[in-house]
């Protein structure tokens, strides 16, 4: 593997991470809403980013290549409503398709199949990822006057666990 690619990957460890303290401020908001559904939510969130994270640290040492973590910038931890939350949330995951289209598109350029392998799965999550926030985000603007669809919603997000795939 070539270094602009395994600097790359390590970059991309170093945003889910990222991503991780991203949806642990968001149960934060949450938290102090009072909704702790909606902060179970984002803390289950968390965790299914430090795995992400995790995943591409256990490839690069398999790989043989050096992790380097780095310092991050503070997450966004104010919003003016729930459903700015999971806007906000679902750019985020934007953001994470586009960096994982890049590392493919890198290791495409340098034949690097087992890299190409090891982002499909990325990738599908990427589409799994965005649906979710998409169909939550559309549930949120129906419901936005019906507290109690919103207060059934919360109770839902409540019994959210993270259970890493089988496989991954």
């Amino acid at each position: 593997m070539n270094d602009t690619l395994s600097e790359a990957l390590n970059e991309q460890m170093n945003f889910e991470f990222f991503s991780a303290h991203v949806y642990t401020a968001m149960a934060g908001y949450c938290s102090a809403e009072s909704l702790d559904g909606f902060a179970n939510f984002f803390l289950v969130q968390a965790e299914e980013e430090r795995f992400h994270g995790m995943k591409i640290y256990k490839y690069l040492n398999d790989r043989g290549i050096h992790v380097h973590l780095t310092g991050m910038e503070d997450p966004r931890n104010n919003y003016g409503s729930v459903l700015e939350v999971f806007e906000h949330a679902y750019a985020h995951e934007m953001i994470v398709t586009r960096r994982i289209y890049h590392l493919s598109d890198l290791a495409l350029n340098d034949r690097e199949h087992a890299t190409m392998q090891f982002l499909k799965w990325f990738i599908d999550e990427q589409v799994e990822e965005e649906a979710m926030f998409d169909s939550i985000i559309n549930k949120l603007k129906r419901i936005e006057k019906d507290s109690n669809a919103f207060f059934m919603m919360d109770n839902e997000f409540a019994q959210r666990t993270f259970t890493p795939p089988a496989g991954a």
